[in-house]
């Protein structure tokens, strides 16, 4: 028996219709050197590329351009450089110890308030599937989420979960992407596996990101 935690994030919009949730799972046993790991390849891109491990790799601006996430302002006006970057950080992420990778998704016509149901709604079953994960191999696990836990609907749906069967443990623990480096992690999932689904053609460099840099990842529609 083991306790997962698992580093969550979302992605996707109402204009493409898409929901995508992306997660870092990683054995609490394994907790120190697959950060470790990680900051190890930050160390590496700020040695490479000028660019500070403080600062916060946020995928859909980091990947298209914007930001100025490098002191060399050279290397900031290179998209090539940017790509690159972003498959090193999925290469880093895939050499962490013991660390799995995940996103549930679905797209939908809904707009507005039915979208955000909509959100919901995938959130749930993303829980259902970790619950199912981990019940089958006697664990039990925390999420950590983007955000600051204004969102209550988050909390709704972990206490939903059977109290006397439950493997998820706690509501979600929230932490702003830009003082984690693991849910920055989650971050990068989110928005590759988005782009996987997605499939827009000005990102079709991106389309084989998932299977091509992570190992047995899932991506599972729900």
């Amino acid at each position: 028996m083991a306790t997962k935690l698992f580093y969550l994030d979302d992605s996707g919009t109402v204009d493409t219709g898409f929901i995508v949730y992306g997660w870092l799972e990683i054995d609490i046993i394994h907790w120190a050197p697959a950060l470790r790991c990680w900051l190890d390849f930050r160390k590496k891109l700020y040695n490479e590329a000028s660019i500070p491990a403080d600062f916060e790799i946020h995928s859909t601006k980091f990947i298209n351009g914007r930001d100025r996430p490098s002191l060399d302002s050279e290397w900031n006006k290179s998209k090539a450089n940017r790509r690159q970057a972003a498959q090193d950080a999925l290469c880093a992420a895939a050499a962490m110890p013991g660390a799995r990778f995940g996103a549930t998704y679905r797209q939908t016509a809904s707009k507005g308030s039915s979208y955000a149901a909509e959100r919901t709604a995938v959130y749930e079953a993303t829980l259902q599937h970790i619950e199912q994960q981990l019940a089958a191999d006697d664990d039990h696990g925390i999420i950590v989420m983007d955000g600051d836990g204004s969102d209550p609907s988050y909390q709704r749906e972990h206490r939903k979960l059977k109290l006397i069967s439950r493997r998820i443990v706690e509501d979600p623990w929230f932490s702003g992407s830009d003082t984690n480096q693991p849910v920055q992690v989650a971050d990068l999932l989110a928005y590759t596996a988005y782009q996987t689904v997605l499939k827009h053609p000005g990102k079709g460099f991106m389309w084989q990101w998932w299977d091509q840099h992570l190992p047995a990842p899932t991506l599972l529609a729900v």
